[in-house]
């Protein structure tokens, strides 16, 4: 499908996989290989053109120059963009439960290999209330433990749903552990094996904690779970998918 590009240009795009409601969705990306996806290159910046080089070109200006170029193509997109008004365009990625939005500086020159804060990427995010069973030791410089084992409750049985090491300070870490040391166990709350076990300590299942995290896997797993705070309202047994 590039080929079909007339010029000789250096891009910058992504490669996506969508969904059946042309939604991008990086699980669909990931079993792209093993099964039928929908894939398109989204192209949303150009640094080279005809030996020119645009790096020092406004993104504006480089854009209007992509979309010049670009043609129609059933595995291509100029990626369109947006002026102002980001946090209403935020809300619409939220309730279409978009993965997020990249704001950008449209005067930003492309800087090549450098992360500046011209370019931003702002996540969504999904919100869950977990129960925490288990936590893992902790590995090189952390202290206390590794990531919290998480579960809901399914068919009155608990369910995996995957490992928070993420979105704790010293202070957090610190008073999670004391909680859940007089909570250890020796038995595992799941029917079969998961990631890690060897180096888990099972904890009864009393505290409730609330995680922001990506999006759910096809195993029904949260993807990038990060810790945000414990739950005092919410009773364990009550704490089901979303």
């Amino acid at each position: 499908a590039l080929e079909s590009i007339q010029h000789d240009c250096v891009l910058d795009g992504e490669l996506v996989a969508l969904d059946r409601q042309g939604v991008s969705r990086f699980q669909l990306l990931q079993n792209a290989l093993r099964t039928e996806a929908s894939l398109q290159y989204c192209i949303f910046d150009i640094m080279f053109l005809n030996g020119k080089d645009l790096r020092g070109c406004t993104l504006l200006e480089r854009k209007a120059q992509l979309a010049r170029l670009v043609p129609k193509h059933k595995l291509l997109r100029y990626s369109e963009h947006r002026f102002e008004h980001g946090t209403k365009y935020f809300n619409e990625a939220k309730k279409k439960k978009e993965e997020g939005i990249m704001a950008k500086r449209a005067d930003s020159r492309y800087l090549s290999g450098k992360r500046t804060m011209d370019w931003l990427k702002i996540k969504t995010g999904a919100r869950q209330e977990v129960a925490i069973v288990g936590f893992t030791a902790p590995r090189r410089s952390r202290k206390y433990f590794g990531s919290l084992v998480l579960a809901v409750r399914k068919g009155g049985q608990w369910q995996y749903v995957g490992h928070a090491g993420t979105g704790f300070d010293l202070a957090t870490l610190k008073s999670l552990h004391g909680k859940m040391l007089p909570l250890r166990t020796k038995n595992s709350p799941f029917e079969s094996t998961i990631k890690d076990e060897a180096h888990t300590t099972w904890v009864k299942p009393k505290l409730v904690g609330e995680v922001k995290f990506t999006e759910w896997t096809d195993k029904g797993e949260m993807r990038h779970p990060a810790f945000i705070g414990l739950r005092e309202d919410k009773k364990p047994e009550e704490v089901v998918r979303e």
